[in-house]
């Protein structure tokens, strides 16, 4: 359950701000058709978290628990820096074309903007660093995606305009920050 709780509250709050979510609220004002997009939304991040939790596990087998330890405790730290890093959405980004229909769309833009997203390398981290609960961290992954996402889906800019990003984001690098230290000291 740790990991589970762990991963959920860390993604929720990195994803604050970041592009997917730019592009959850693109979505939701082009196509104006939320079930669709919510469920591309989680369709993309269960199959981009589920192989970015492999590839955490993964590393965690080729690692000693130094070098692993000392490599996810930077890893963290250098995570709580690039939240510092505002996001901007490409218009690459957006799936400018849509003959893959609302849901494909979604879909296919989601999980190409997740590729190297912060949020991706914090699945990877944290399935390494809770190896044995891999369907915890990627269960809890994809849950803080869709606790941050689904709602701008809904609700749109309301919700993006009260939200004070710098805020979420210098909690999201302290806790990052905090994960960092406590993994070097052990």
């Amino acid at each position: 359950m740790e990991a589970f709780l762990v991963a959920t509250g860390i993604v929720a709050l990195a994803e604050m701000g970041d592009k997917t979510q730019l592009l959850a609220l693109v979505l939701a004002a082009r196509f104006r058709k939320p079930w669709p997009i919510v469920l591309g939304i989680f369709a993309a991040t269960i199959v981009n978290h589920a192989l970015a939790g492999a590839v955490g596990a993964f590393v965690t087998q080729w690692l000693g628990p130094t070098t692993l330890r000392w490599l996810l405790g930077g890893a963290f730290i250098a995570m709580a820096l690039w939240m510092l890093i505002p996001d901007k959405l490409d218009e690459e980004d957006t799936g400018s074309r849509s003959h893959f229909g609302v849901f494909g769309t979604t879909v296919v833009a989601f999980f190409l903007a997740e590729m190297g997203d912060k949020t991706q390398i914090a699945t990877v981290m944290l399935a390494a660093r809770f190896v044995n609960d891999y369907i915890g961290v990627v269960a809890g992954t994809t849950f803080g995606m869709m606790l941050a996402n689904a709602p701008v889906v809904f609700l749109g800019e309301r919700i993006m305009r009260r939200v004070p990003i710098k805020l979420v984001h210098g909690i999201s690098a302290a806790i990052f920050g905090v994960l960092g230290v406590v993994m070097i000291v052990g």
